[in-house]
């Protein structure tokens, strides 16, 4: 009888630079995605406001928000891989359907209000930089986001996405630009400032719901279940998938740097126009383009600073709203597929799930549509961003639930930081939105 010992492997060679980097880029993917849709060009109208209109008063929700980002996103993505299905399929196959419908349609409409102001801050935007008719960069970014969402695969379209998460970098630049008072900043992001107004508090809500939002847990959760499927992972004989031992580590990476970017990209923001805006009187901005186009005559860091701080904040506009715009639409078809149970998926083609596309296509056609009536896309925006903040609460507590699971998670539920994180966000956005209602009372 022979005896077999395993031999240890020969140590790996230590990564040279190059390709530790380019390891790391490769394992980048939903969870930067997510963070860079995250700053959509209506978040980046919504930090405008707040640094336009308080200045670095809430500068600190920045720094705050990223272990609630990372503790939410990182639970939404694990529900996602050990499952192997989105979001709405596992509260639709353990928790009560009819409230799961109520919540996705809320979400779809949310989003289609979202994806129609995102259409317009595009068009806005790039007419900053290159001059011609509104209604042509209106249509021709919808036509390039269906296109691509609707005709490319799920793998050279999740590379495309991740590529465009660039545009994040034009945030911290156009701040680079200015004479910041780095003190007083790093003080605001450290000390919260907090105002028992409505407006103030209307405000941090629409912050919180911009940033921790549902469109954004439903989108990852089931774009870890296309990574699975783009990687070819088995599935076991109750149905789950069977990961690799490096998955849920890779995730992990993949989300928590996405958030970090996705807040940094915010505390710039709101650092730019606070020192700009704030400082010179400019308190209401009511789109990302207005914000852009108020830089140019009062940043004059050097000739012609004001122009190049206004194109880098409008490209970075239109970069993160033609990835933001079909994760919007992407997270409304997940949703509204897995509630209704209908074969979904990007890595599906057109034929082989048409009531999900039909969903990219008909939210993606109502956004543009509200760009052409006598609707304000961006007035509805701020209270889209408001309601996001509301309807993310109820949410919140099935994904608690979710993640405190043994029987839906089994070994892979939720750790003690992570439940005590996940259950510590839906409290604080309970209460944001409870402060909210409470100014309101005589």
């Amino acid at each position: 009888m022979h005896q077999f010992t395993e031999t240890p492997d020969t140590p790996p060679e230590a990564p040279r630079p190059a390709g530790a980097l380019r390891r790391f880029i490769r394992l980048l993917g939903p969870g930067v995605i997510t963070g860079a849709a995250d700053d959509d060009p209506s978040g980046i109208a919504t930090y405008s406001q707040t640094g336009a209109q308080f200045g670095f008063g809430q500068l600190w929700t920045a720094l705050y928000q990223i272990p609630l980002m990372v503790a939410v996103q990182e639970c939404c993505a694990r529900i996602g891989s050990v499952t192997g299905q989105g979001l709405a399929g596992v509260i639709r196959q353990h928790y009560s359907r009819p409230i799961l419908v109520v919540m996705v349609l809320l979400v779809v409409v949310a989003n289609t209000i979202n994806i129609g102001a995102d259409i317009g801050a595009v068009a806005a935007a790039s007419q900053l930089v290159v001059r011609a008719p509104l209604w042509v960069f209106t249509v021709l970014t919808t036509v390039i986001v269906v296109t691509l969402e609707v005709q490319i695969s799920y793998k050279t379209y999740a590379k495309a996405l991740k590529w465009l998460a660039l545009a994040l970098l034009a945030y911290p630049a156009t701040a680079f630009m200015i004479r910041e008072p780095w003190a007083e900043i790093l003080r605001a992001t450290v000390i919260p400032h907090v105002e028992f107004s409505f407006q103030f508090l209307f405000i941090v809500t629409g912050v919180f719901g911009t940033s921790i939002s549902p469109y954004m847990f439903f989108w990852q959760a089931s774009e870890e279940v296309e990574e699975e499927i783009a990687q070819g992972v088995p599935s076991g004989d109750d149905g789950q998938p069977r990961l690799p031992w490096d998955f849920l580590s890779n995730m992990r990476i993949d989300t928590a740097t996405g958030m970090v970017f996705a807040e940094l990209a915010q505390w710039f923001i709101i650092i730019t126009t606070g020192s700009v805006l704030f400082r010179h009187g400019i308190t209401n901005i009511a789109t990302a383009a207005d914000a852009a186009a108020a830089l140019e005559p009062l940043v004059r860091s050097f000739p012609n600073s004001g122009q190049v701080a206004r194109d880098l904040f409008a490209v970075g506009v239109v970069g993160l709203g033609l990835l933001a715009i079909p994760v919007l639409a992407g997270s409304a078809a997940y949703a509204m597929a897995e509630a209704f149970q209908w074969r979904e998926g990007l890595s599906r083609k057109f034929g082989e799930a048409r009531g999900f596309y039909g969903v990219i296509i008909v939210s993606t056609g109502v956004g543009l549509l509200l760009n052409f009536t006598h609707i304000n896309p961006m007035k509805a925006l701020v209270f889209t961003a408001v309601f996001n903040g509301i309807a993310a609460v109820p949410l919140l507590f099935m994904i608690a639930r979710i993640n405190a699971s043994r029987e839906i998670l089994g070994a892979n539920r939720g750790g003690r930081v992570s439940r005590t994180l996940v259950w510590l966000t839906f409290a604080i956005m309970g209460l944001c939105a409870l402060g909210m209602f409470a100014t309101l009372l005589p």
